[in-house]
């Protein structure tokens, strides 16, 4: 939390030296000393770490506050934090989280678009979150609690069973918009509100596009419903697709306003056209969610301990602990050599264990 006082405005570098020496611990020790550890470390962050004093004061005093008020301070260390988020070079290194969702569920994905949705977007919304319950019974389903799309979003979800997250840009001694609480309510007791803003910090318009990559980092997918030809939600589409995360419009009218942004992006091949939840889970190769429901309504059972190897299994353990992953990640976290994991990698998938993605991506079956 101190770390994150002090570099409020140099999150990239921040991770960079918390990467480098291995621990925030570390870093405060080393703060009057940081280029014996980080030669290469910019005149600005040596300058900010002079100072420790100030923002530990700050950091107990939030931590307190927290622990009063049902609040999970998320290090990045914490494997509660978004693990997707780790991929983004300016994830925070401390979210602070009030809720119940499994921020690493196997499938997030995060609606956004316009504050003055019409009833086009809302049945959009409505529709395409009712049918997916159907095809993927467990989904995180990510937004910013904002008036229009965001809120029918977590409405929706809520309304589906889905768990529901909302990323604030704000601290959370407060809420905004006021007009949501209630709602906001029921989603600490079914999904939770997230946000990396100390208490104090005010809902302030740059706060907002702050919080936008943290919407875009911690999903699979970005969709986007409507919006104008600029606005939040196509910043949001635009730091997903800069991620590497799948992004999708529904198109509208040609003319009509809050559709300008979904065509546009669409046209530009900035997304995916969408029309459907079906096309959504075809396009993402989530189909073995819905194999999986027919396979439970018509009574068939799934053998869920094939004959495996050791390293097999400790392929099937990491895959369980963070699934869909690339094939490099995925040899970084069971130590195992690259050809080796290939190799076991299509024994598994001959076995019915794993399915490969587009992109290298391995994602488990069992």
């Amino acid at each position: 939390m101190a770390l994150t006082h002090i570099s409020y405005f140099n999150l990239t570098s921040l991770r960079q030296l918390y990467e480098a020496v291995g621990s925030a611990c570390e870093v405060v020790t080393h703060h009057n000393d940081i280029r014996d550890v980080m030669p290469d470390a910019s005149p600005r962050l040596i300058e900010s770490l002079r100072n420790i004093d100030e923002p530990m004061r700050r950091a107990e005093a939030e931590l307190d506050y927290d622990q009063a008020h049902g609040i999970e301070p998320l290090a990045i260390s914490n494997p509660r934090y978004p693990q997707r988020l780790l991929e983004c070079a300016d994830a925070p290194l401390v979210l602070f989280h009030r809720g119940n969702a499994d921020l690493n569920q196997q499938r997030v994905i995060c609606m956004v678009g316009t504050r003055h949705s019409t009833a086009y977007g809302q049945d959009l919304v409505r529709r395409f979150i009712e049918d997916l319950r159907q095809l993927c019974p467990k989904v995180l389903i990510v937004s910013g609690l904002a008036y229009g799309i965001d809120i029918h979003a977590h409405r929706n979800a809520l309304l589906q069973g889905y768990e529901t997250e909302a990323v604030l840009a704000h601290g959370l001694d407060q809420l905004y918009p006021p007009r949501h609480t209630q709602t906001a309510r029921e989603m600490v007791q079914q999904g939770g509100l997230l946000t990396e803003f100390f208490t104090n910090t005010r809902a302030e318009k740059m706060n907002f596009v702050r919080r936008n990559r943290i919407v875009a980092g911690m999903s699979d997918a970005c969709i986007l419903v409507e919006s104008a030809a600029h606005g939040g939600g196509l910043i949001t589409a635009r730091l997903a697709h800069g991620y590497n995360r799948d992004v999708f419009a529904f198109p509208g009218n040609v003319g009509a306003q809050y559709s300008e942004g979904c065509n546009n992006l669409i046209r530009d091949n900035g997304a995916t056209l969408l029309t459907s939840a079906q096309d959504f889970v075809n396009a993402m190769g989530w189909q073995d969610d819905s194999t999986l429901i027919q396979a439970r309504q018509a009574g068939i059972e799934r053998d869920m301990f094939p004959e495996l190897s050791a390293d097999e299994m400790l392929v099937v353990n990491t895959l369980k602990e963070h699934n869909d992953l690339q094939l490099n990640l995925l040899s970084v976290r069971t130590n195992l050599p690259i050809a080796r994991l290939s190799a076991l990698l299509f024994e598994m998938e001959m076995k019915g264990v794993v399915k490969p993605y587009a992109g290298g991506t391995y994602h488990l079956l069992m």
